[in-house]
């Protein structure tokens, strides 16, 4: 267990760990979200996001944040929960917590090269976009994969 709690960095460690990997050559990638219930979605997304890099950092939306983004039910899993799981996962390198709606400080802070979300978002509307590429870096989007989302295996699990 401890092993997978080292990928699960305070800002400070988190801004270390990215000088390191640049230090190294490393391309960082950064995606975000909340990930209540880990679905084959969520495992595609993540895959095709390492993909585009050498690191990659998941924002992950802390409980304060998750409630008021989808309701007073959610999430169904605790942060500590959530983020265990996403640091189990190879293809994710590190994972931050945050409180607010957005991950923009975050972006902000570590200027990854590459900000990808999934297809269900126009990159026009990618929160930090316009940050990634003033400095150089490339947005986009991954194709969703049809038939799986938290939600409907909420509405599923309610028959």
């Amino acid at each position: 267990m401890e092993l997978l709690k080292a990928k699960i960095l305070t800002m400070k460690d988190l801004a270390k760990r990215v000088a390191f990997w640049r230090m190294l050559g490393d391309k960082i990638v950064f995606t975000n979200g909340c990930f209540d219930i880990l679905h084959p979605g969520h495992v595609y997304l993540l895959s095709a996001c390492k993909q585009e890099g050498d690191r990659l950092v998941v924002g992950l939306n802390a409980d304060v944040s998750v409630k008021r983004l989808k309701g007073k039910t959610r999430p169904i899993n605790n942060e500590q929960s959530r983020a265990i799981v996403l640091s189990a996962l190879g293809d994710v390198d590190a994972v931050i917590l945050f409180e607010e709606d957005t991950p923009l400080h975050l972006i902000t802070a570590l200027q990854p090269d590459v900000l990808i979300k999934g297809g269900d978002w126009e990159v026009s509307t990618i929160v930090g976009a316009d940050v990634v590429r003033a400095n150089g870096g490339l947005v986009k989007t991954i194709p969703y994969l049809d038939g799986h989302s938290t939600t409907a295996i909420i509405e599923k699990s309610n028959y």
